[in-house]
């Protein structure tokens, strides 16, 4: 089920690149709201989705525009939000960037712990992925790959070329290790970077606690009276390790991690939680969100198909026999093999198409195509199973077509098909009425479309 916070939450602190002070409010949101910003600095609160199609900018941070209204630096606590398996949220802010805190998730998840997260009341739907998919940024050698898995996993590989950082990875196995493996990984930024950042006046919310500085040139006299007048510090100096003092390492690994963070912030603006390993080598905000638009567009196609994701190798609710228990319908005119999936609102058929069917011997027998008419019939049948099993005596009542309505054939059905049945409950039935909506699926593709209305009624006794 899809999840929300159980109250709201207020944290406040300074925005990194803004250096503005920021109040940041993390409200409940009702079912399928997504995560939503809303600028209560500006007049009529204007709202700004986390849609990836909102993404203007991605140079040190994600920046959403929607008709000039800007949300920048967003992916840490986007990050936080799908870390602690959230679904939705309202984000208040009176300024265009969050707070920075110490450079990582770690106290927006703390923040969403300390009100507790609630199960609302609709189904949480996925990205299912069922083939690879892949980005890549030739400019920079970046890539990121999603490979077919039943839960989220994230497996980043950072090299940037210097001795001082190396080359690094980290893994994600599942979400549920977020808090303790991830969240606590601070940003971090090359010496050169920063200075040129200082230098441009773009990087007004720092200090050495919510940025590691790896330091990848000489420490001159000049850079160091920038970063002392930055950071507010009487000195600074450089570790052993190569970073900026006044701050120890999480994890040796920490850039790594905090690039996985970045990753999975970032996606988040695909609008829908996903079921793949994601494989990002040198991932950076740009080719991050390139790879969201990616995952929204096959979103999108597959919510649009609409097709039923099933196991054909599980053991089936009904096999043949289970259906002529429950359905009077005999060979040749029984046209479902197997249910798939069964519940109070929807069933899933399916029937193997062979050249052996009766109606081939005369319809286009050079050319067989199921005729329409079977196929509507077909779905029927699927749907009497869905009505049929939740009564005791289903042997004694028959359903019976009051309505056919919206049917649509998009596709030929040939023998060597496999037709997959979807019927799901429009209404609640009420005295006997059954309104359904069928799809029938070959492969990815809807071959036929109805909706039907039937009518249960009991057979009469001679």
């Amino acid at each position: 089920m899809q999840k929300t916070l159980q109250q709201e939450v207020t944290l406040s602190g300074i925005g990194l690149h803004t250096g503005k002070e920021v109040k940041l409010t993390i409200k409940p949101a009702k079912e399928n709201t997504g995560f939503v910003f809303v600028r209560t600095d500006l007049e009529g609160h204007p709202q700004v989705e986390a849609d990836v199609n909102y993404v203007v900018a991605t140079e040190r941070g994600t920046t959403l525009e929607k008709l000039g209204v800007k949300i920048t630096t967003c992916e840490h606590l986007l990050a936080a939000l799908v870390g602690c398996d959230i679904d939705n949220a309202i984000l208040e802010m009176d300024a265009s960037e969050p707070p920075i805190l110490d450079g990582s998730s770690k106290y927006f998840v703390e923040a969403i712990e300390s009100v507790g997260v609630i199960e609302q009341s609709v189904a949480r739907e996925y990205l299912v992925v069922k083939e690879v998919l892949t980005y890549s940024d030739p400019a920079t050698g970046s890539e990121i790959t999603i490979i077919p898995s039943d839960t989220y996993e994230v497996t980043t590989m950072v090299d940037f070329g210097t001795k001082v950082l190396g080359t690094q990875n980290a893994t994600l196995k599942n979400i549920s290790e977020f808090k303790d493996e991830i969240s606590s990984a601070r940003t971090f930024s090359f010496l050169h970077e920063l200075e040129m950042l200082l230098d441009h006046g773009l990087i007004k919310g720092g200090d050495i606690s919510n940025a590691i500085v790896y330091v990848d040139k000489d420490l001159t006299p000049e850079t160091t009276e920038k970063l002392k007048k930055a950071f507010g510090k009487d000195n600074v100096s450089i570790r052993s390790n190569g970073i900026l003092d006044n701050l120890n390492l999480n994890y040796p690994n920490e850039a790594a991690r905090h690039k996985l963070l970045d990753v999975i912030g970032d996606l988040a603006l695909a609008g829908v939680k996903i079921k793949g390993k994601v494989i990002a080598n040198k991932p950076g905000h740009y080719v991050n969100t390139q790879f969201a638009k990616k995952l929204n567009r096959q979103w999108k196609l597959q919510k649009k198909k609409n097709v039923p994701d099933f196991d054909l190798t599980k053991e089936p609710v009904f096999d043949i026999n289970g259906i002529m228990r429950l359905m009077p319908h005999r060979p040749p005119f029984l046209l479902i093999d197997k249910i798939l999936e069964l519940s109070d609102s929807h069933v899933v058929g399916l029937k193997n198409v062979t050249m052996n069917e009766p109606f081939f011997v005369g319809h286009f027998p050079k050319e067989p195509v199921m005729p329409g008419v079977l196929q509507v019939e077909a779905l029927a049948q699927t749907g009497g199973i869905l009505v049929l099993a939740s009564v005791p005596d289903p042997e004694n009542y028959s359903t019976y077509f009051i309505k056919i309505d919206k049917v649509k054939f998009k596709r030929k059905v040939v023998p060597g098909d496999t037709i997959i049945f979807k019927i799901e409950l429009i209404e609640p039935i009420r005295r006997g009425i059954v309104h359904m909506q069928g799809y029938g699926y070959v492969g990815d593709t809807i071959a036929v479309e109805a909706e039907l209305m039937a009518q249960v009624a009991k057979n009469k006794v001679d």
